[in-house]
């Protein structure tokens, strides 16, 4: 995997970022065990609530495209430091990629990768529910 080609494509995202309340703007690019690559960015709502993150942006456009297996997310976001996804897109993650790796970069060209279990210690997961498929 190149994560500077993965960073890359994460910062192309941020351009199409819909952030009129933040104006923070955050791009996402997802690579899959097949290859592929889909990217993502944040598209706020008035409501707030219904404001939709760039990495979950891209996990459901590869969801909704059939890829179910993650290698990679990279994450670019208009700060100077890196920009880590939020609780929630570290839960969402899991949900389909608890061994990803997460690669962040900062505009200076820096980059960090992370583990998710290093993001998100004792992950809610669906064995926790305690019932049968």
């Amino acid at each position: 995997m190149d994560e500077k080609k993965l960073l890359e494509l994460a910062s192309e995202a941020r351009q199409n970022s819909y952030s009129p309340y933040s104006k923070f703007r955050v791009g996402a690019a997802l690579l899959t065990k097949s290859g592929k690559i889909f990217t993502g960015c944040n598209i706020e709502n008035a409501t707030y609530g219904a404001t939709c993150c760039a990495e979950r942006t891209a996990i459901y456009k590869a969801i909704s495209e059939g890829e179910k297996e993650f290698d990679a997310i990279a994450v670019q976001g208009d700060n100077e430091g890196l920009t880590f996804p939020c609780g929630i897109c570290r839960q969402v993650i899991s949900e389909f990629a608890p061994d990803i790796q997460v690669v962040l970069g900062d505009h200076k060209g820096n980059v960090k990768k992370f583990s998710l279990s290093e993001l998100l210690p004792h992950a809610f997961y669906k064995e926790n529910l305690n019932v049968s498929e």
